[in-house]
């Protein structure tokens, strides 16, 4: 199946993982449909896996092929790496500044971006996609590195980074929708609204890996912008929001086991 996966286009590679990443986010939210509450304590320790995750891949899946690739295209190797990481990390900023969101467990007083009248579903779905963007993005740089041919960007690679970012995703639907049908949502509509925040993921893996195959010298910058977003995601947000519930340790231990399967991911799939 791989093989077959590996001659398609590049886009469409990246398309096709995100979608999977996306069908992972549903099948977590679906969990709604069996319960009505899930214990804080798996909560904060799924987010805490997520935030591992998210560390691990901004490291071994995006900046260490960025320093790569930045030397093998004749570049002072770190110069793009650190440029695009803290451009990353500045986009997500200004995002974060100006689209309006609330976090997993803050209350609307708590609510960030410009002022509007919107409902908390709707500010939570949106804190939930300005998550998800870095993560396609990621997705889609990695695939559209390999299309680009170059001996630092394995496939295999950018396969272990869907499937890990994938894997987070699961308990990232749930840790989503549960909190929606415990304050009297529709079994039906805390899944929709779970897996919602998902779709983002495959237009942004379009837009990335359509990005670095058409302009091949902005690879390793956009490689380190895509974990310098997702560094900031992790800390402005993911780790705070799994120490809130004073569940730290578990938290902390969910992180360092997300590091370390996405670690193990990545050294053994490249």
């Amino acid at each position: 199946m791989l093989e077959t996966f590996s001659t398609l286009p590049v886009v469409w590679q990246a398309l096709a993982a995100t979608v999977f990443t996306w069908g992972l986010t549903a099948i977590g939210a679906g969990a709604v449909f069996f319960f009505k509450d899930v214990s804080p304590k798996a909560l904060d320790a799924a987010l805490g896996f997520t935030a591992g995750v998210m560390i691990a891949a901004s490291f071994w899946s995006l900046l260490n092929p960025a320093i790569a690739l930045s030397e093998e295209m004749g570049m002072v190797k770190w110069i793009p790496p650190l440029v695009g990481f803290m451009a990353g990390a500045f986009a997500m900023r200004v995002v974060d500044y100006l689209l309006p969101h609330v976090h997993l467990f803050g209350g609307m007083e708590e609510a960030e971006g410009v002022r509007t009248r919107w409902r908390r579903t709707t500010l939570l779905v949106l804190a939930i996609t300005l998550h998800n963007i870095p993560e396609g993005l990621a997705i889609g740089v990695a695939f559209g590195a390999v299309g680009a041919g170059f001996d630092s960007a394995t496939f295999p690679a950018a396969v272990a980074l869907a499937i890990g970012i994938g894997i987070q995703n699961c308990p990232e639907g749930t840790a989503v929708a549960v909190p929606l049908r415990r304050e009297g949502m529709s079994r039906l509509k805390a899944w929709w609204y779970g897996q919602l925040s998902a779709t983002v993921e495959p237009v942004a893996a379009v837009i990335g890996a359509l990005a670095v195959v058409t302009i091949r010298p902005i690879l390793p910058y956009a490689l380190a912008f895509a974990a310098g977003a997702m560094i900031f995601v992790v800390v402005e947000e993911v780790i705070p929001e799994s120490q809130r519930g004073g569940n730290n340790d578990l938290a902390t231990i969910g992180a360092m086991v997300g590091f370390a399967v996405m670690m193990t991911l990545d050294v053994a799939l490249s």
